[in-house]
């Protein structure tokens, strides 16, 4: 894309130059315009702080490289077709490349198919997406930090007892393979038992809080007490909303919880002990590494198809390490002034 349009310009200048004898100095200026390189990025929602490190990562690797990022996605991480019309926009548009989180793995697939018809690369970044339409998958490995959440929970409950997953939503991949994962670590402890395992939270926190408060109901025992011994959730949205149950309930701190991603509320809850485990991403680094990996392609350089962003484990007692200070406290608001 960005090749074609500067070849029209060499064209136009070209032809200037049959007639003039050289190329105007605002033609020039147009020419050295159209090399600017131009990404859209599109987050699954726009709410979290996780989002907001994503885009902040973006922004970062755009200053670097002196590029331009347009940010926008859907508001909630349910909107299928929002999301979708975005990319078509964007399509219209005709951007020089696109760095995409879909919020469904199957939904979204005609859509990159048509900006790839349109010579509008794609990255995926964050969660998969069924289709081998894109030139790189930046992401979390998904699988392998849901086994870090289910492991680091049957470590908290020594191998033994009764536990729940409360699920994100139906369609997106990376949470899918969180749970899967954690599922996959538990089968190695045959003393835990799965109580609930299919029960979701929706897109929302307040979606995920009414699904906690049922699902907690319903193993409230006669002491007020609750039947299970540990928790996991796979997502920010899902977590908090077990956190806002569980202390509601007044048994915050009195279960072992397991929970993914990072917000102020989250890390307040790790140094009380109501949580004792945050399964942590890099979504900044993400968010930088989609963009640069894009750049690259974008210049013809080679670029690897699946990029892992890494995980860790945030507890009470590892949570001042430098190294988990910066996951668990992204400093995106550095990168996101004004914007």
């Amino acid at each position: 894309m960005i090749k074609l349009r500067m070849l029209l310009v060499l064209g136009v200048c070209g032809m200037g130059m049959l007639q003039l004898g050289s190329c105007s100095k605002k033609e020039q200026e147009q020419q050295q315009e159209t090399k600017k390189i131009t990404i859209a990025v599109i987050p699954k929602g726009t709410t979290h702080v996780f989002w907001k490190s994503i885009h902040a990562g973006a922004v970062k690797a755009a200053d670097e490289l002196g590029i331009e990022v347009i940010w926008k996605g859907p508001l909630k991480e349910d909107d299928r077709e929002s999301q979708i019309k975005v990319v078509e926009d964007f399509i219209t548009r005709g951007v020089d490349g696109i760095v995409l989180a879909p919020l469904d793995d199957a939904a979204l697939r005609p859509v990159v198919k048509d900006a790839v018809r349109n010579d509008i690369p794609v990255v995926i970044i964050d969660s998969g997406l069924k289709s081998e339409d894109y030139v790189s998958f930046v992401a979390t490995d998904n699988y392998i930090g849901g086994q870090k959440g289910g492991r680091h929970l049957a470590k908290l409950l020594g191998g033994k007892g009764k536990i729940i997953m409360l699920r994100y939503q139906e369609g997106s991949a990376s949470t899918m393979n969180r749970e899967e994962g954690f599922l996959a670590a538990i089968k190695e402890f045959g003393g835990i038992e799965v109580v609930s395992s299919n029960q979701y939270g929706g897109a929302t926190t307040e979606t995920s809080y009414q699904g906690s408060e049922n699902l907690l109901a319903s193993l409230r025992k006669d002491d007020g007490g609750l039947s299970i011994d540990g928790i996991f959730c796979p997502n920010e949205s899902t977590s908090f909303g077990m956190l806002r149950a569980l202390q509601d309930g007044r048994w915050a701190g009195k279960v072992k919880f397991v929970g993914f991603d990072s917000s102020d509320m989250l890390v307040k809850a790790l140094e009380k002990d109501e949580i004792n485990g945050l399964v942590l991403q890099d979504p900044l680094n993400m968010g930088y590494v989609g963009v640069k990996t894009m750049a690259a392609y974008l210049r013809g350089e080679k670029v690897e198809k699946r990029i892992d962003t890494g995980s860790e484990v945030a507890t009470h007692e590892n949570m001042n390490e430098p190294k988990i200070q910066k996951l668990l406290k992204p400093d995106f608001e550095k990168w996101l002034q004004g914007k």
